[in-house]
């Protein structure tokens, strides 16, 4: 008996293992991972690259919390978008951004469906799939960029968000103390925060199973 549970444990352990060896490797942070695309879809069209401003990146994470988990609103009949006064009295507030160094937002990339892909797979299937994507991703105003990317409540849907700024480096949405406020869920660029975001395999799986495995001790044992 104390072997079959040793056994149980054993396999419990080693699950748990390979599952966070599997975060460990899902940690590079999305968000960072679609920036880097973006940059050398520009450069590789003799395009600048665009400096990756961590405020500006935490408020596409609040542009796309405003949807409030909707698809609906992101595209298609009933498509809408934040209030333009909610960058300076609720995004840059939530995001430790100094109102006063908020700059132009010279364009949006934003995307949303049920199942999460990969950042290059977001990048050219959800954000830049058609010519206006194109136009908006090669625009010469740009010289910032700010990622984010977000399930809802841990799961799908998935949105994609990013903002593109005039502002200049180390002035434009400057942070207090200089570090932005890291909120869950969701990952934006320019952070220094890796993150797996909301796809990670929850702990209530890994719950589930030791349920489960030990239930079968019990009906092996009675």
């Amino acid at each position: 008996m104390a072997a079959f549970f040793h056994f149980i444990f054993t396999l419990l352990f080693f699950s748990a293992t390979a599952s966070t060896h599997g975060v460990v490797r899902e940690t590079n942070n999305p968000a960072d991972q679609l920036v880097a695309v973006l940059n050398s879809n520009r450069t590789s069209h003799k395009g600048t690259s665009l400096y990756s401003n961590p405020g500006l990146a935490c408020i596409a994470l609040q542009y796309i919390k405003a949807y409030q988990g909707s698809c609906d609103a992101v595209g298609g009949p009933d498509a809408k978008k934040p209030a333009e006064s909610e960058f300076a009295e609720s995004f840059a507030p939530n995001c430790g951004v100094v109102s006063s160094t908020l700059s132009q937002i010279t364009g949006r990339l934003l995307g949303c469906q049920s199942k999460y892909v990969p950042p290059s797979e977001a990048f050219s299937e959800i954000l830049v799939k058609d010519e206006k994507g194109l136009q908006i991703l090669y625009d010469k105003n740009h010289t910032e960029v700010g990622a984010a990317v977000t399930g809802t409540d841990g799961g799908s849907p998935y949105f994609w968000c990013v903002l593109f700024s005039s502002g200049k480096r180390n002035s434009s949405f400057a942070l207090e103390g200089g570090e932005a406020k890291i909120s869950r869920p969701g990952c934006f660029s320019g952070a220094n925060d890796e993150c797996s975001g909301a796809w990670r395999q929850p702990l209530s799986l890994w719950l589930s199973i030791a349920a489960a495995l030990i239930a079968a001790a019990f009906a092996f044992v009675s």
